[in-house]
């Protein structure tokens, strides 16, 4: 199994420029030096996040649990894209982030993950095997969100979709919308493409998994969307999530991603504590309270660890 440069071509092309579109106007949560480099104690562990609540959320989670046994931290959520954070902590910018196995093992493979690799464990020991030496991730919870096509219930009902496909003869008339980077992964357009012959009519680049994305969908704006599957808009607007038979979108556990060099048995012992704490439904759970409730991260993170205390 090939190793993939983190420095992609999607970097080098722009990609880096998600960061400060996904943080608004003028702010980019790494213009500051990296850890270690004058941005702050040498001693604190920079917890990152991508630019969707669920990686906030759980990004807050684990600093809460960090700080719980009196690691100082120190935050840089809403990061951007997967290409943007991992460039990150390898130079050094952040030292944590929380991760999911299946989308990080198809970044880090060239030319798509095996396909006699689908489970949660499989995925778990390819992922071992596709690092960089420079990082490594603790134990994954049994919570999985993952990436989906999902439509409205009357798209489902006018075309009889109900696998991915069932998009076949139809997508040519269908936009498909998402964050921009689902147009260039292999667990995107390319792998749909690819494992399924599904192409649509056109792309339109949104949000991850957010309240762009979910709007074009029930504006009719787009007809599928890539939507995460913990996300609670799909159960409060009767979305329908279209099946994976071929398993184009892994198994997606959740774990801690960290660079080697900042982490410590503590660490290891406090996230891996923390991790066997949190299911798929406790996960949708308490993210409805931060996208529907519209509760702050923090609070919500606080409350979780509150009913669910670690160690």
């Amino acid at each position: 199994m090939k190793r993939r440069t983190l420095l992609t071509t999607a970097l080098a092309s722009g990609t880096a420029g998600l960061t400060l579109a996904a943080c608004g106007a003028g702010e980019d949560p790494l213009s500051a030096a990296p850890a270690g480099e004058g941005s702050g104690s040498s001693a604190a562990v920079v917890v990152g996040s991508a630019n969707f609540p669920e990686s906030e959320l759980l990004g807050e989670m684990y600093a809460q649990v960090l700080e719980g046994t009196g690691v100082q931290v120190e935050r840089k959520f809403g990061i951007g894209a997967r290409e943007v954070y991992l460039q990150a902590l390898q130079d050094g910018s952040i030292d944590l982030i929380p991760e999911y196995n299946g989308a990080l093992l198809s970044a880090l493979v060239e030319g798509g993950v095996p396909q006699d690799v689908q489970t949660s464990e499989e995925v778990y020991e390819a992922l071992q095997e596709a690092l960089p030496q420079s990082l490594e991730v603790l134990e994954q919870s049994e919570a999985q969100d993952k990436d989906s096509l999902t439509v409205t219930r009357a798209t489902a009902e006018q075309h009889g979709l109900v696998a991915i496909p069932d998009l076949v003869p139809v997508a040519g008339q269908m936009v498909c919308g998402g964050a921009p980077e689902f147009a260039e992964r292999y667990q995107g357009l390319v792998g749909l493409e690819e494992v399924y012959g599904v192409e649509f009519a056109g792309f339109r680049p949104l949000d991850a998994g957010g309240p762009l994305t979910v709007q074009a969908l029930l504006d009719d704006d787009i007809q599928v969307a890539n939507l995460f599957t913990t996300d609670s808009a799909i159960e409060t607007n009767d979305l329908v999530v279209l099946d994976d038979p071929e398993n184009l979108f892994l198994a997606e556990n959740v774990l801690p991603l960290i660079r080697s060099s900042a982490n410590t048995e503590a660490i290891t012992e406090a996230l891996n504590a923390f991790s066997a704490t949190l299911t798929t439904e406790k996960l949708t759970e308490y993210l409805a309270r931060v996208q529907v409730d519209k509760q702050s991260v923090a609070e919500v993170a606080q409350a979780y660890l509150a009913a669910n205390p670690v160690g």
